[in-house]
């Protein structure tokens, strides 16, 4: 692990070391969890972008599914 120096607003800090209290761990260790967690959130919105321009360059089509109508089990039957 490296050690870093950040600078955070005294509001976030009080409310981090409030949480990390309550969650019986330590501030470094909750920080750690939640920029992995952004960082999670960040590739997943880059992918859906990704996936969202690809989709308007080549649209779905009408029948591009239709083929699969036939092969859904809906449970009803």
């Amino acid at each position: 692990m490296k050690t870093i120096q950040m600078t955070l607003d005294e509001d976030l800090v009080k409310a981090v070391d409030r949480i990390s209290k309550q969650l019986n761990t330590t501030r470094s260790a909750f920080t750690r969890q939640a920029l992995r967690e952004a960082l999670s959130r960040y590739s997943i919105e880059q992918l859906e972008q990704k996936h969202k321009k690809g989709y308007e360059k080549h649209p779905v089509t009408v029948d591009e599914f239709s083929v699969w109508d036939e092969e859904q089990a809906w449970g009803d039957e």
